[in-house]
């Protein structure tokens, strides 16, 4: 089972990427109902990948996130491997399309 945290900082952040070789960034904000409806479901996906790590970032907490990682809208899923970031949803995010995606990469890492 993948272990999550939240983020408070942007040195928090940074230590997580950089010390997970598979680091899973969820962004959201405390009055974002789609933020809320769709992260019980990314974990219930990332659940069959063992070895990903959920950092769980509030960019009202943090606002810097906002231009560091281009966010604009929440909800935003970034995974990075090995501190690239191989992955971005924003938005709408497909479940299928996401896990299938999520897939490819954890296979081929």
């Amino acid at each position: 089972m993948s272990s999550e945290k939240s983020l408070t900082s942007m040195e928090e952040i940074d230590a997580f990427i950089m010390n997970n070789r598979f680091s899973l960034l969820y962004f959201s904000r405390e009055n974002c109902s789609v933020c809320h409806g769709l992260l019980p479901q990314v974990e219930a996906i990332i659940n069959n990948y063992p070895n990903i790590q959920l950092g769980l970032i509030d960019t009202d907490d943090i606002q810097a996130v906002a231009g560091k990682f281009s966010i604009f809208t929440v909800p935003v899923i970034l995974l990075f491997i090995e501190g690239k970031e191989m992955m971005r949803e924003a938005r709408i995010v497909h479940l299928d399309i996401f896990e299938e995606k999520l897939a490819k990469l954890y296979v081929n890492s």
